[in-house]
């Protein structure tokens, strides 16, 4: 049971958490004198519960759905198949994800009187993400979209710097953008291979709504926003001049792209721009922290 709860948990998709809560440590740390590490430590763990969380429901429902019976499993998208292989382990799963939301609930309300109401509007926001995303958010192709990239990009980052920092920052503002495009591409990419599996089961993504070439559209129309905040942000001093070394793996999410938009979207193609999105989604958001810290 054990083990099926851990693959549950999605251990590998936990690394973008961390990440999004070091670029709201760089934008903390070049703005305030004087940063606390046990509030960062304690932002890192909410955020990763968080991420925990939803991850955890997600299971759940889809097991109880039977989506997670109908897809093909690959690293990157199809869930777990933890409970496919356990289903005794369900009801853990589901404490679980309710026991994960309890303690981030514990720690927002530590950050509430800690930091102020400042941080109530991230965490309102959030734990509507984490209750609604599945059974509600991926009815609605847009809002389904765009909600894994507010929760790793405004919500994580923003929230990290609000924590450490006690005010809002227009830098760490801009700067979750980057994570916003990037996620929100990550998560679109890694729906197509359980496209037919997601419409069996009523589900209403973007690209069951519209088509998966306008979803390679999409892809392609972000990658370039994601690009081109990047270069805004150098051009306004928002972000140092290093932060350039950015558009080096964003190269990779243009590769994926044109990958796609040229060998289309069949699962044996498809596979290896998933990895391939995955690390510039990574590198692109580690390289601007880096760039941000010691630019």
């Amino acid at each position: 049971m054990l083990h099926s709860f851990v693959r549950s948990m999605r251990v590998p998709f936990l690394v973008l958490t961390p990440v999004s809560v070091f670029l709201g440590y760089a934008t903390a740390l070049v703005s305030s004198l004087r940063i606390s590490y046990t509030d960062l430590l304690l932002a890192l763990v909410g955020a990763l519960l968080a991420h925990i969380s939803v991850n955890l429901f997600n299971e759940y429902h889809d097991f109880k759905s039977g989506l997670d019976a109908k897809t093909i499993k690959t690293p990157f998208s199809g869930g777990s198949g933890g409970l496919v292989a356990n289903p005794q382990a369900a009801q853990a799963v589901l404490y679980g994800a309710v026991g994960s939301l309890l303690v981030t609930l514990i720690i927002g309300l530590w950050f509430l009187f800690s930091v102020g109401l400042l941080i109530l509007p991230l965490g309102i926001i959030g734990v509507l993400i984490i209750l609604t995303y599945t059974q509600w958010l991926n009815q609605h192709p847009i809002l389904c979209l765009m909600a894994p990239g507010i929760g790793f990009g405004p919500l994580i980052v923003m929230g990290t710097h609000v924590v450490l920092t006690g005010e809002y920052s227009i830098q760490a503002g801009i700067v979750s953008l980057v994570p916003f495009f990037l996620v929100n591409n990550l998560l679109l990419l890694n729906q197509y291979p359980d496209i037919a599996a997601d419409r069996s089961v009523g589900r209403r993504h973007f690209s069951i709504v519209y088509g998966e070439r306008k979803g390679i559209m999409l892809y392609g129309n972000t990658v370039m926003a994601t690009c081109g905040v990047i270069v805004l942000g150098i051009l306004t001093g928002m972000f140092p001049e290093l932060s350039i070394v950015c558009l080096f793996p964003m190269g990779i999410a243009v590769m994926v792209f044109f990958g796609i938009a040229r060998h289309g979207t069949s699962l044996g193609r498809l596979l290896p721009y998933l990895g391939m999105n995955v690390g510039a989604t990574l590198l692109t958001s580690v390289f601007l922290g880096l760039s941000i810290i010691y630019g």
